[in-house]
């Protein structure tokens, strides 16, 4: 809302803490962060939220792993592969890693790193971000709340942007829904992601290249809670797969789809390992460019986009053709009319 119930303009300040330096395994992060931040009287205060870069977390907590081969380190932290692309650059894999999360290449990291090495994601962002929490809470007696981040892309957008990947004594969501809006009409489906909201405004100030891995964010105190570890934290924020209706790229779902066609046309075993091997995780480069190749078991060229319209014997056999209610459409679990 605009003003509070005093009638003040409500303020929202973010600030770095210069000075962390480089992490190692075994440091300790709460003691860090409070030798730079100086007497918290001054520099922290209650309500703050802090927002730590993974990063620093992964390197504290010995996540730094030999790795001649990030692609092998992917594919080990890898429960689930949502999408592959190759590109000029290489082969881009988005899966869901060990922790829940959907993004590039698991969250393995090679860049600042020792050579020959690769940084993981927190075994359990949650739990880092709860022993933080409640490490600099001991420490100066104040009612802070900590979020450890990381940069994910985003499935309808250019960019990345930084979300709550942990969560420890702030809420990660602010339910609005049952309340009404400024005209008097209730809302029933605004659940705003308030961790990751504030993920992102941190790192406008820390950067990506300055060297600055903690922000303090004041001016939300009203979202700072307890510390409970029964708290699920920042996993509250991901999406069952039962209400994700983006399970699988769109190329992987058309070819699913397509697949799906050609066995109920009656096609055998080859023709349909034929048309689903779009689906199939590349090893290489080269693999990837020679699955994309071969339309049409993926997207045809230039479309990107889940459905299509689908003229009658697009299928081998004539599986396909305009249904009753109008053109039909490839999904990943075969076909529907429109």
């Amino acid at each position: 809302m605009p003003f509070t119930a005093d009638g003040a303009r409500p303020r929202l300040e973010v600030f770095v803490l210069p000075g962390i330096g480089e992490i190692r395994a075994g440091d300790d992060l709460a003691a860090i962060i409070l030798a730079v931040a100086g007497p918290a009287a001054s520099r922290l205060a209650d309500g703050d939220i802090l927002a730590v870069t993974s990063k620093i977390v992964s390197k504290a907590e010995g996540r730094q792993v030999a790795a001649t081969d990030r692609e092998q380190a992917i594919t080990d932290e890898t429960v689930r592969v949502v999408a592959t692309r190759a590109h000029p650059g290489g082969v881009t894999r988005i899966v869901e890693n060990r922790q829940g999360l959907v993004m590039a290449a698991a969250g393995v990291d090679a860049s600042n790193v020792a050579e020959g090495t690769v940084l993981l994601l927190p075994a359990d962002p949650d739990a880092s971000a709860r022993a933080l929490c409640a490490a600099l809470r001991a420490a100066t007696g104040l009612e802070l709340g900590v979020l450890i981040t990381d940069t994910v892309g985003r499935p309808w957008r250019d960019g990345q942007t930084d979300i709550a990947i942990g969560a420890a004594g702030v809420a990660v969501l602010d339910d609005l829904r049952g309340t009404t809006d400024a005209h008097g009409r209730r809302l029933d489906v605004t659940v705003a992601a308030v961790a990751d909201e504030i993920a992102g405004a941190a790192d406008l100030i820390k950067g990506k290249t300055s060297g600055n891995p903690v922000a303090v964010i004041r001016g939300l105190g009203h979202l700072v809670a307890a510390v409970d570890a029964g708290d699920r934290g920042a996993r509250r924020l991901l999406r069952d797969s039962a209400n994700d209706m983006f399970r699988i790229g769109s190329a992987e779902a058309y070819a699913e789809g397509y697949a799906a066609g050609v066995a109920a046309a009656g096609g055998g075993a080859s023709a349909v390992a034929s048309a689903s091997g779009a689906t199939r995780e590349p090893t290489t480069a080269e693999d990837a460019a020679e699955l994309r190749e071969r339309a049409p078991s993926t997207l045809p060229k230039g479309q990107d986009a889940v459905t299509r319209e689908t003229p009658a014997g697009d299928l081998p056999g004539g599986a396909r053709s305009a249904g009753a209610n109008g053109p039909e459409v490839a999904t990943h679990s075969g076909s529907a009319s429109l």
